[in-house]
């Protein structure tokens, strides 16, 4: 237990005097996988954390709206890539993905008193679907969206997505499981309505995430670094430890980086 959590709560070593690579990427505040108000910033940010230290490199992190936390991640070269980035084929060509940091379960949220049911994708065309800008929600969605069989409307974050349920502004919403679940419980702003809120049995995706890592050589570099560390790690252990924390109080957060 005591080595677990020592691989949660990294102590992070300065570069100036360690020597070590600095891991510096942008992400969003999408809890309960990544948040600056969350101990070690978020269950994936915890993994990453962690795997970084086995690799003897130095992490930071800088959050931004997804949109810019995508390009920042991209294209900015005082960073080594973006997290949690969900894998899709198409994205190989502008990154290197590391290995797996856990999954993210997807479906649709929408109101008790509204009947909402499907069975295949062509089903959700009688809908108005929130979603959030930019973020990827399953190859076939997407393909459907594009070609305008599928009518949605874009939010810029999962809480104001919500909240446009809760107003009756779109029928459904695409969100993950794990973030719902936070957001019921922990923003009061939501007020009682949040309790009419019912997530679909029927799951839309299942995405396993990833840093996505610059398509760079020194991101690929910074990828094979990476992945020897992230490989030494129980996955699922870090996982259940990690929310046994929340459901406890949670742990004290790293000192700031």
């Amino acid at each position: 237990m005591a080595a677990l959590l020592t691989s949660l709560h990294v102590t992070v070593v300065s570069a100036a005097t360690a020597g070590n690579d600095l891991l510096r990427l942008s992400s969003l505040d999408w809890s309960p996988y990544v948040s600056p108000s969350l101990p070690d910033e978020g269950l994936v940010s915890a993994i990453v954390k962690a795997a970084a230290q086995k690799s003897q490199l130095e992490t930071r992190i800088d959050y931004f709206p997804w949109s810019r936390t995508v390009q920042v991640g991209l294209n900015d070269t005082d960073f080594a890539g973006y997290f949690p980035a969900f894998y899709l084929k198409e994205r190989e060509k502008d990154c290197y993905f590391s290995n797996t940091l856990g999954s993210s379960t997807v479906g649709f949220a929408s109101l008790k008193d509204k009947r909402f049911d499907w069975e295949t994708l062509h089903d959700l065309q009688f809908y108005y679907i929130g979603v959030v800008q930019d973020y990827a929600n399953g190859e076939e969605f997407d393909a459907l969206v594009k070609r305008h069989v599928l009518r949605t409307d874009s939010a810029p974050s999962d809480i104001s997505n919500v909240r446009k349920l809760l107003a009756g502004r779109v029928d459904v919403i695409v969100i993950d499981k794990n973030v719902l679940r936070q957001l019921l419980i922990t923003d009061s702003s939501l007020g009682k309505e949040k309790q009419n809120i019912v997530f679909h049995t029927k799951e839309l995706t299942n995405f396993s995430m990833h840093i996505c890592f610059q398509h760079t050589a020194r991101g690929l570099r910074l990828q094979k670094i990476f992945n020897a560390g992230l490989n030494m790690l129980n996955l699922k252990q870090l996982e259940n430890q990690y929310f046994l924390q929340l459901q406890t109080g949670g742990a004290p957060k790293n000192a700031a980086h």
